[in-house]
């Protein structure tokens, strides 16, 4: 399948207003106690986004998305400054939030809840994770003890949360709780006096507005048409989800680290040391290589995965493989970008630091990479055991 003209037009208009437009704002002072863009700067960005017509530049004018792999080309672009995603209206976890609500929501939560975040004009969570003390919900899900329970034409819902990206200051949530029947998923607006932020923890990255909250929920009282999907579902909805969103980190952050290479090359073959420029050094030149073929190789395999996404599959296994992949392959670009800058790499100065701040983050969220190595030995083996079962 090839890429459309169409979706080709819409991320070299993406790249176009993220380097003439969003990069500028990188030295913007309007941001909050660890660094965090503040949402005045958010939404500021984002009407200039939407008079340069790249607002939500994946989901077509009548409401359809681009397939993942064109998603891929448009997401790699905006990637190309941290502030890129949330200007645009594709970072997380709002572009996941988007998409699970336009796979799985009825016209009506589509019509109340959905209309806003496509028009950029308000920013969402997902609350899924709990806080490990309360022995809760982590990588694996099934750990859950955040409770729904059905009281007339309500659930109400009681639990902890944690890590909630976004919590503070967005509009939308999407609460998942345990009932008898299993994982349910529930719309509410936010605020909501039911809902607590208890703690905004410093974080090493800094890239998302609001912070990974801990929250608490105390007798959250929500009404039953807020249901997402039906009762019971919520774990399979979370699959709909958390695969493509997993694949769209990858492609955001590998537009980051697109643009810590090109500085970083820059720097190289500018910089003199030792009678001629950085680059003619092998130390200097081989990392510089090296970030060559990982970003190829990152490339190749979000193409890959998204290729996969495309034909209908879940892609579990498949963005498995490409969360791990791609996480440790912009690891060492970014390493080895801070290194070639020297002293600058670790200021300021430029956006190198941040990138390598955003991409050890990533190697952690949506299921470090040792979570998915381990799913992926679980299947090697049952793999195993049906090709040598008698």
């Amino acid at each position: 399948m090839t890429i459309s003209a169409r979706a080709l037009e819409i991320a070299d208009k993406v790249e176009a207003f993220v380097r003439q437009t969003v990069i500028p704002y990188e030295q913007d002072p309007r941001r909050d106690h660890h660094g965090a863009p503040l949402d005045e700067l958010v939404y500021e960005m984002r009407d200039k986004a939407r008079v340069a017509g790249v607002l939500t530049p994946h989901v077509l004018p009548d409401g359809s998305h681009l397939n993942q792999r064109e998603t891929a080309v448009v997401l790699i672009r905006s990637g190309l400054s941290p502030l890129g995603p949330l200007a645009c209206n594709t970072m997380a976890p709002d572009e996941g939030n988007m998409y699970l609500l336009g796979k799985v929501g009825s016209p009506a939560l589509k019509e109340r809840f959905l209309r806003n975040l496509l028009d950029g004009r308000g920013r969402s969570a997902f609350f899924m994770t709990e806080p490990a003390e309360d022995g809760g919900a982590g990588s694996d899900p099934s750990m859950m003890k955040t409770t729904c329970r059905q009281d007339g034409n309500h659930w109400v819902v009681d639990g902890r949360k944690t890590f909630i990206t976004g919590a503070q200051g967005a509009s939308v949530g999407i609460v998942m709780a345990k009932a008898e029947q299993g994982a349910c998923m529930f719309l509410v607006d936010l605020p909501d006096p039911a809902i607590r932020i208890d703690h905004v923890p410093n974080t090493i990255d800094t890239s998302m507005p609001g912070g990974h909250a801990t929250i608490t929920i105390d007798n959250l009282r929500v009404p039953a048409d807020q249901m997402l999907g039906e009762a019971g579902e919520g774990f399979k909805y979370a699959q709909v989800r958390l695969s493509p969103a997993r694949l769209s980190h990858c492609m955001r952050w590998l537009g980051a680290c697109i643009r810590a290479h090109e500085i970083a090359t820059d720097y190289a073959n500018r910089r003199q040391a030792f009678g001629k420029v950085l680059i003619d050094h092998e130390g200097v030149g081989f990392m510089l290589a090296e970030n060559m073929i990982d970003l190829k190789q990152a490339e190749l395999m979000i193409d890959w995965c998204a290729g996969v996404l495309d034909t209908g599959s879940l892609g579990t296994v498949e963005s498995s493989m490409a969360k791990v992949a791609v996480s440790e392959a912009l690891m060492r670009i970014a390493d080895r970008c801070v290194q070639v800058l020297g002293g600058t790499g670790v200021t300021d100065r430029t956006v190198v630091e941040q990138v390598f701040r955003e991409v050890r983050a990533f190697r952690i969220y949506d299921g470090p990479t040792e979570v998915h190595k381990w799913s992926l030995a679980k299947k090697i083996k049952r793999d195993w055991k049906a090709a040598h079962a008698d």
